[in-house]
């Protein structure tokens, strides 16, 4: 498939899946979410203050991090162990991310690794791109129906406080809410929440779409997975997409000293400080196993349905 050919199947397909299927309550209320916090954000330009600006980065760090450090390395493919007070903390953060519950969000990622690029992955780009970045999300039917429920996430389902955040995540991203709008009125609500909510969002929606589109294969994944520099840039390390689905295990993504893996840094500050333990890396066993027998960087053709 050509360039072109890929380029009309993104503009052509942003709605493929919206219509002609049934929505629930649970998929209007995402929905709603969506336009709300990208409505709210809208108003950025016009309640700029330079303390709102360093709220947006200092809590879009924060709750970016809580995703790729906790969500994603620590709870969804335990990379590496923390204390459980400091594990639980990191958790929290992420939650304020409002990107689902840890064992909602683990669950699908797990499922995703299972069925990487198949009809059963909840979020592959042969569906189109426009799918693949949020289109999911909106179509709880085949998100939670494809397999039969929370199943492969027992470990985090016997803990109570997985269990507590996973009825309430919402309800704390309304609390942060309500301290930021007393603290500094309806222009921290607009870059604390507003632009701050969105920007996470697509960083870590573009490593389930963009991850899975451009860029280059280091290592024979058997997927469409790829690294994307400006995508590790964005998404603290978690745009060198394919070393991820080499050594889905590995807390380090950037695996060369060039490839920025922000979230890397940080757990190897933590296990500098004896805080993050049983810290896993690729072994050069396992490297040369998921090598290219050329040595050289692939690339695999996508085919998506129109």
């Amino acid at each position: 498939m050509g360039v072109l050919k890929i380029w009309v199947t993104i503009l052509m397909t942003p709605c493929a899946h919206f219509w002609g299927r049934k929505w629930n309550l649970l998929d209007l209320v995402t929905a709603a979410m969506f336009v709300s916090i990208h409505v709210l954000a809208l108003f950025a330009p016009f309640h700029f203050s330079w303390s709102g600006f360093f709220l947006f980065l200092a809590l879009g760090y924060a709750t970016g991090l809580g995703i790729t450090l906790s969500y994603h390395r620590n709870l969804a493919h335990r990379s590496f162990r923390l204390p459980k007070l400091l594990e639980y903390l990191f958790a929290y953060i992420a939650v304020l991310s409002a990107e689902g519950s840890p064992i909602e969000w683990v669950s699908t990622h797990r499922y995703h690794h299972q069925y990487t690029d198949t009809e059963k992955d909840a979020h592959s780009p042969l569906k189109g791109f426009w799918y693949s970045h949020m289109g999911w999300i909106l179509d709880s039917n085949a998100r939670f129906g494809r397999y039969g429920g929370l199943k492969n996430v027992e470990d985090l389902k016997r803990q109570p406080f997985y269990r507590f955040l996973h009825h309430t995540f919402l309800l704390h991203s309304f609390i942060l809410g309500g301290i930021l709008y007393i603290l500094g009125g309806f222009p921290f609500i607009v870059w604390g929440m507003g632009v701050r909510m969105v920007v996470v969002f697509h960083s870590t929606l573009l490593v389930n779409s963009a991850g899975h589109i451009w860029g280059y294969q280091a290592w024979n994944t058997g997927d469409l997975s790829k690294n994307l520099w400006w995508l590790g840039l964005l998404a603290f390390g978690e745009g060198w997409h394919n070393n991820h689905h080499a050594f889905e295990y590995s807390a380090r993504q950037g695996l060369e000293w060039w490839q920025f893996d922000l979230t890397w840094y940080i757990i190897r500050f933590l296990e500098a400080l004896g805080l993050a333990t049983d810290v896993k890396l690729p072994s050069e066993a396992h490297k040369k196993r998921k090598a290219f027998e050329t040595r050289t960087m692939a690339t695999h053709e996508i085919s998506y349905e129109d």
